[in-house]
C-alpha cells in the first residue's frame, strides 16, 4: 500500500505533522505553524500558474483578500457560527469572479497577462480600502468567530492547526491528481511551446481558463483560512506587496517542483519571524535573498538541495544520440491508417490570397492533394511556399479564397480546430517541447485525439490506449532507445524526425510536412525519405522540399510555386522537362551567359581568409572545416540546397554563430571569439535573410 503512495504527498504528511513540535522548539507557535501551512496552500495554487503553466501573476493576492472578504461578510451576515458555509460561498463567489475575469486577460501572454493581474490587485486594493461601508477600511472587518465543528473546539490554536493540516492535505492529493492528470500533462506543455500544443489539436486557452480558476479558487481557499486564524481581515492581503511575497515564496522554494512553494513559505515565516526580531527592515533583506536566488539559483532551494545530494545518487544518463535508437522496419501502425479512403481531393484550396501588408505572399493559388500521394510543394525561396502551408493549417488566416478538409471548409478556423479535423504539420523550423522528452513529445500528440484530454482528474500514464499508441509511433519511427531523451538534446536530425513523429502521431486525416529534410546528412535524408514514402501509401502527405532530386524520387504529384502563384501542377515528369521550372532554379540562357566574357576588379591580395572553420548549433555539425579566401574587390557566390549552411556561415563570419574552430581573418584582423558589434567595427557587414530592419 505505501508502495502506492506518491513519495512527495508522505513528504508533505509527515511534514505536517512535524512542524508544530519542530517550530515550538525553536521558540515559536502554533499561530506560526498555521500560517506556513496557509501561505503554502497560496504558493502551491500560485505555481499552477507561475510553475506548471508558465503565466506569471503580480496580483494573486487578491484572490487571497477578495475571498477573505467574502467569508467574513457571508459569516457575519448570513451564516452566524459556522465554518464551512461561508468557506464554501466564497470559494464560490472567487469562482464566479476568476472566470470571466479570466477569460478576458488569458487572450494577452506574456507581460500583458502579468501587467493585468497587477492592475485587479491595484484596483480591488483601492476599492476595498475606501468603500468602508462593506470592508470596513483600515480597520478591516474583524468579530470573526471560529465555532465548534463535531465536538471539536476551533478556538484554540492546536486544533485549528490540524484542521487548516487536514484541509491543506487534502488539497495536495487534489494538486498530485490535477499536475498528473491530462490537463496537466497539457499545462506543461503551454508552458515549453503553447504554439505547438494548439497545432496538435489543444483548445489552450480553455486550459488555462481552468488553470487559472482552480489556482485563484486554492488561493482564496488560503486566504480564508489566514481570515478564521486572525479572526479579522483587512486590505492588506490584496495588496501589490503581498502578492508579490508570493511570488517571491514561489520562486525561493523552486516553481519547477511539487513541494518547493511550500518549502518557500516556511523559509518566508522563518525568516520574517528570526530577523524580525533584530531589524524592522526584514522586508528588505528578504529582497536581497530573492534577487540572490534568481540570480544564483533560479530553481530555488528545492535546486540546491538536488545539487547537494548530487554526489550521493546515481546518475542515470540517458543518451541522446541517435545511434542509440533500435530501428525497425514497420508498417504504419493501425490506429494511423484512414478507416475510409475517398476518390476526390483530400484537401483542396481554390484561389488563396494572402498578403503582408504591401507584400502578396499568396496569389489565388489552388491546390488538392489525392489520398493516399505524396504531393510535393516546391519552388525557390520567396516562393510562398510556406505561407500556403501555414494558410492551410490554421497559423493564418486566407484573406480570400476557400480551403476544404475532406469536401468541409475550414479556412479561417484556428490551428486547432484544423488539427482536429485532421490536418497534423510539422515546421520549417524544428518546433518541439525541448525540456520535455521524446516520449512525452509522442505521448501529448496521441493524447490529443483522447476522449480523456480534458479530464483534470484522469492519470495521464494510466490510459493504457494512450500508452500503447505511443510506444507504437516511438518503434515505428525508429526512436526506440531514446524515449527518455531530452528533445532539446537530439541531434539536429533527430528533431527533425521527432517533429514529423509528432505530427503523425496526432492521427491526422492529411499530413503536412515542411522541409523535413532540410539540414540533414544524407543517410539521414534516405531515411526519412523512405519513411515519408512509406506513410504516404496510406496517408495523404503534402511536402515542401527543397531536395529536388530526392522530392522527383519520392513524389507522385508535384505542384511548383514561384512569386506566390502555381507555376505548374502535374506529374514529376511534367515538373523534371518544364522549361519555366529549369528557368526559375538555373535561370535562362544559363550557357549564354557563362560563355560571355565578364570584367574583373579582382586583386590578388587577400582581404577574408576562411581557414578550417567549424560551427555547431547545440549538437548538430552545420559547418565542417569551410576554407576560402576573397580578395580585394572580387565578389563570391555561395550556392548550395536549403540546409547546406550559407546562412550559418554568413552569421559565422559576422560573429553571431560563434565558430568553435579554425580562423577567420579580415585584413590582419582576427574574427573568431569577437563580439558581432566588433566585427561590424572592424568592418563585415552583414544583411540578414530576414531583412533585420
Amino acid at each position: 500500500m505505501l508502495k502506492r503512495i506518491p513519495v512527495p504527498l508522505v513528504i508533505a504528511a509527515i511534514g505536517l505533522l512535524a512542524l508544530p513540535p519542530i517550530l515550538t522548539a525553536c521558540g515559536l507557535t502554533m499561530t506560526s505553524a498555521v500560517e506556513v501551512v496557509v501561505f503554502g496552500i497560496a504558493c502551491m495554487a500560485l505555481n499552477i500558474l507561475v510553475g506548471h503553466t508558465g503565466l506569471v501573476s503580480f496580483g494573486h493576492g487578491a484572490w487571497f483578500g477578495l475571498a477573505a472578504y467574502a467569508a467574513a461578510l457571508l459569516q457575519r451576515n448570513w451564516m452566524p457560527d459556522s465554518f464551512f458555509g461561508p468557506m464554501i460561498g466564497a470559494i464560490f463567489i472567487i469562482v464566479l469572479i476568476a472566470i470571466p475575469f479570466g477569460f478576458l486577460i488569458l487572450r494577452r501572454r506574456g507581460v500583458y497577462f502579468s501587467l493585468l493581474t497587477l492592475a485587479l490587485a491595484a484596483m480591488l486594493y483601492t476599492a476595498s480600502f475606501r468603500w468602508t461601508d462593506v470592508t470596513g477600511g483600515e480597520n478591516g472587518i474583524g468579530g470573526i468567530v471560529r465555532p465548534t465543528i463535531f465536538g471539536f473546539n476551533l478556538d484554540t490554536q492546536a486544533n485549528y492547526y490540524w484542521l487548516v493540516a487536514a484541509i491543506a492535505f487534502a488539497v495536495l492529493v487534489l494538486l498530485w491528481r490535477f499536475h498528473n492528470s491530462t490537463v496537466g500533462t497539457v499545462l506543461v506543455a503551454i508552458r515549453e511551446n503553447e504554439q505547438r500544443a494548439r497545432f496538435l489539436g489543444y483548445a489552450t486557452n480553455r486550459y488555462k481558463l481552468l488553470a487559472f480558476t482552480l489556482s485563484a479558487s486554492l488561493t482564496g481557499l488560503a486566504g480564508i483560512l489566514l481570515l478564521f486564524k486572525n479572526r479579522m481581515t483587512s486590505a492588506d492581503p490584496i495588496s501589490v506587496a503581498f502578492s508579490g511575497e508570493l511570488l517571491a515564496m514561489v520562486v525561493i522554494g523552486g516553481m519547477r517542483s511539487f513541494l518547493g512553494p511550500a518549502l518557500g513559505a516556511l523559509f518566508f515565516i522563518l525568516f520574517r519571524e528570526f530577523l524580525g526580531i533584530h531589524t524592522e527592515n526584514w522586508l528588505l533583506w528578504f529582497g536581497l535573498v530573492f534577487v540572490a536566488f534568481i540570480v544564483f539559483s533560479p530553481t530555488g532551494l528545492v535546486g540546491i538541495g538536488e545539487r547537494l545530494l548530487a554526489p550521493f545518487r546515481k546518475k542515470v544518463v540517458e543518451d541522446a544520440a541517435m545511434s542509440a535508437r533500435k530501428i525497425e522496419a514497420l508498417p504504419l501502425p493501425e490506429f494511423l491508417r484512414p478507416k475510409s479512403h475517398v476518390d476526390g481531393p483530400v484537401l483542396a484550396a481554390k484561389d488563396m490570397v494572402k498578403s503582408f501588408g504591401g507584400i502578396k505572399a499568396v496569389q489565388g493559388i489552388d491546390i488538392a492533394i489525392a489520398d493516399r500521394t505524396l504531393h510535393a510543394l516546391i519552388g525557390p525561396n520567396g516562393a510562398g511556399k510556406t505561407t500556403a502551408f501555414n494558410l492551410l493549417s490554421g497559423m493564418f488566416p486566407p484573406d480570400e479564397g476557400e480551403v476544404s478538409l475532406m469536401g468541409k471548409p475550414i479556412a479561417g478556423h484556428s490551428p486547432e480546430q484544423i488539427a482536429e479535423a485532421g490536418i497534423g504539420r510539422s515546421f520549417q523550423i524544428t518546433n518541439l517541447f525541448p525540456e520535455l522528452s521524446v516520449g512525452e513529445n509522442i505521448r501529448l500528440a496521441v493524447q490529443a485525439r483522447h476522449p480523456k484530454r480534458f479530464d483534470p482528474f484522469a492519470n495521464a500514464l494510466s490510459i493504457e490506449t494512450i500508452n500503447r499508441e505511443t510506444d507504437e509511433v516511438i518503434r515505428y519511427l525508429g526512436l526506440a532507445g531514446i524515449e527518455k531523451a531530452e528533445a532539446g538534446a537530439l541531434s539536429y536530425g533527430g528533431q527533425r524526425l521527432l517533429d514529423m513523429g509528432v505530427a503523425l502521431a496526432t492521427a491526422p486525416r492529411v499530413l503536412l510536412l515542411d522541409e523535413p529534410l532540410a539540414g540533414l546528412a544524407a543517410a539521414e535524408r534516405e531515411r526519412i525519405g523512405a519513411i515519408i514514402k512509406r506513410i504516404s501509401a496510406d496517408l495523404p502527405v503534402l511536402l515542401v522540399e527543397h531536395d529536388i532530386d530526392r522530392v522527383f524520387a519520392l513524389a507522385d504529384h508535384v505542384t511548383v510555386m514561384n512569386e506566390g502563384r502555381v507555376l505548374l501542377d502535374g506529374t514529376v515528369e511534367d515538373a523534371r522537362s518544364s522549361k519555366q521550372v529549369q528557368e526559375i532554379y538555373i535561370g535562362s540562357g544559363a550557357a549564354a551567359v557563362a560563355a560571355k566574357p565578364r570584367e574583373t576588379s579582382a586583386q590578388t591580395s587577400a582581404l577574408l581568409t576562411v581557414k578550417g572553420v567549424d560551427t555547431f548549433y547545440g549538437k548538430s555539425h552545420i559547418l565542417n572545416g569551410v576554407d576560402f579566401t576573397l580578395h580585394n574587390n572580387e565578389i563570391i557566390a555561395l550556392l548550395g540546397r536549403n540546409g547546406a549552411g550559407k546562412s550559418t556561415l554568413l552569421k559565422t563570419l559576422v560573429g553571431i554563430a560563434p565558430a568553435s574552430n579554425g580562423s577567420i581573418k579580415l585584413a590582419d584582423s582576427e574574427l573568431v571569439g569577437r563580439s558581432s558589434a566588433e566585427c561590424a567595427r572592424l568592418g563585415i557587414g552583414y544583411v540578414p535573410q530576414g531583412r533585420g530592419l
